[in-house]
């Protein structure tokens, strides 16, 4: 079989969306497939461009035997509403080119699109016609109802054209997948037809992102007491997190001196999050890890945060929640109660009501009290990663699904 996979994010260095992409891509490669990569240049979290490479030029690279074709794009210094719809329709016209050329040149079975970015589904719709190909959208998050959820874009008019819009390309897809069961009741309400719907999760490599025998090395690096209770928060610092809600947590809980709050990753947030937490002694910042770190990191945790916004959840799946799970530790996530959010952590963790920082802290101050239950939440999250995320029975289940649909 071939595929080309088209997304705006790729590289196995990266979390969650590109990790993914590239991990399925490697994977499939692997099995006897071939596959080829259309993208664009890393550049998250940090939104900057990696050392290397060029935001301004074509490059064809070669990443673990795949050919890798990087198209230009414009990354804004400072997202907003706005510059994050120019900064995504800019990859999709840079990209147009590549994928109707491999489409008819190369001649894929299927073309596999991610969301983000929804622009790039137009171009990747029309190569699949064009060359004879089977065409495949997955739905990571629905990035316009969160874009005007979030008030990043605000106008009416303009929600009903794109919505309109978006119905009218999903329906014209051969497939449509997304990572969550609440996702799939969206696609429906979309108008895309149960037959061509299929769940397709995040995984974790549970061989990989395991609980460690011992504490993490990177309690000792970090200086902490072997009694302190660490509050990990680990991912993409975006808008659409909340994360402003772990700042005010921390505030209420600066009188205990055991627990420390640790906030690791990049993104366009973390600016202001670190403003909120400049002034509190029980908050450490830490950047990017690489990849080979990603389970120490995990293991840090005593306990995990996932905050979340309520008017973002199930739009989106986190996908930062599987290596949580992965790494034996309860949750604390912020989601209403009948979320698919909330139904997964109940059992592994606590639920607090989105933007409500006194439950958080609460929650946090619980669990950091109770060390029996925290290690039987810890054993459930690991049993349910086990059960339901394995990276091999659902990449296993992926392959039978593409290889018939071609």
């Amino acid at each position: 079989m071939r595929l080309l996979v088209l997304g705006i994010n790729y590289a196995p260095e990266l979390t969650g969306i590109g990790k993914y992409t590239s991990e399925m891509a490697e994977w499939l490669t692997a099995r006897g497939h071939a596959v080829q990569v259309v993208t664009a240049p890393p550049y998250y979290p940090a939104w900057r461009v990696w050392e290397g490479y060029s935001a301004w030029r074509y490059r064809r690279e070669m990443l673990a035997g795949i050919p890798v074709w990087r198209c230009p794009l414009w990354v804004p210094p400072d997202p907003s509403g706005l510059t994050r719809v120019l900064h995504l329709a800019s990859f999709a016209l840079s990209s147009l080119p590549v994928v109707l050329w491999q489409g008819l040149r190369w001649r894929p079975d299927v073309i596999w699109v991610v969301e983000p970015a929804f622009f790039s589904a137009v171009g990747a719709w029309l190569a699949a016609r064009l060359g004879g190909a089977k065409a495949w959208l997955h739905v990571q998050d629905f990035e316009i109802d969160v874009a005007f959820d979030l008030g990043l874009l605000s106008t009416n008019w303009l929600r009903r054209g794109v919505a309109a819009l978006e119905r009218w390309i999903m329906r014209r897809f051969d497939r449509v997948s997304t990572i969550s069961e609440r996702m799939l009741e969206q696609l429906a309400a979309k108008g895309v037809e149960a037959p061509r719907c299929f769940f397709f999760p995040n995984w974790v490599d549970t061989a990989k992102i395991y609980p460690l025998h011992g504490p993490s090395p990177l309690r000792a690096e970090l200086h902490l007491a072997a009694d302190t209770i660490v509050a990990l928060y680990a991912g993409t610092m975006g808008e659409k997190q909340g994360l402003e809600t772990m700042a005010e947590a921390a505030r209420a809980l600066t009188d205990h001196h055991d627990i420390q709050f640790v906030f690791c990753g990049e993104g366009g947030a973390r600016k202001r999050l670190s403003q909120m937490a400049e002034d509190l002694p029980n908050v450490r910042f830490l950047p990017l890890q690489p990849a080979e770190r990603l389970n120490e990191l995990l293991n840090l945790a005593d306990m995990h945060l996932l905050p979340q916004r309520a008017d973002s959840v199930d739009r989106v799946m986190p996908s930062k929640l599987t290596g949580m799970l992965a790494s034996g530790r309860p949750v604390i996530a912020t989601a209403h109660p009948r979320t698919q959010v909330a139904q997964v952590v109940t059992g592994c963790g606590r639920v607090t009501p989105p933007g409500d920082a006194a439950a958080l802290a609460q929650a946090i101050l619980h669990l950091a009290t109770h060390p029996t239950e925290r290690a039987q939440l810890g054993q459930t999250a690991r049993t349910f990663a086990l059960a339901h995320w394995s990276r091999e029975g659902i990449l296993r289940q992926f392959e039978k699904e593409i290889v018939q649909l071609r």
